[in-house]
């Protein structure tokens, strides 16, 4: 097994990014009842860990078909350690109820393009 560092500093020898975030796969562990329950302050905890630029992204999950709602989410976040990753998703109230569990793990971006479109005369964003 190679050494996350190893590996990062390989990656970024090569010309990669190596950007490194933090992922955490969220699974209902409670009730879909309790999940709801937290939602609202889940959504704000959200909400100003973005503001503050901790959060690159977060989002609802399908199954495997991709036909239906599961309750799984993945959340990924900008930190400056897995540690620091660790507290934001223990803060979580999802996760400080009990509604919800977590994995965390480390994620390193190499490839792959992020598209943004600004109409500045029109006020329009879109992402893809």
């Amino acid at each position: 097994m190679v050494a996350w560092a190893d590996y990062k500093s390989e990656a970024k020898s090569r010309g990669a990014l190596a950007l490194e975030l933090y992922v955490a796969l969220s699974t209902p562990t409670k009730a879909p009842e309790d999940v709801k329950a937290s939602l609202p302050d889940h959504l704000a905890y959200q909400a100003d860990l973005e503001r503050a630029g901790k959060l690159a992204f977060a989002g609802p999950m399908s199954d495997e078909t991709g036909e239906h709602m599961q309750g799984v989410g993945l959340i990924i976040y900008r930190a400056d350690g897995l540690e620091a990753a660790r507290k934001l998703a223990e803060g979580d109230p999802m996760h400080k109820s009990g509604a919800r569990s977590f994995v965390l793990r480390r994620w390193m971006i190499n490839e792959g393009s992020l598209n943004l479109s600004v109409g500045l005369s029109t006020g329009t964003s879109a992402l893809s």
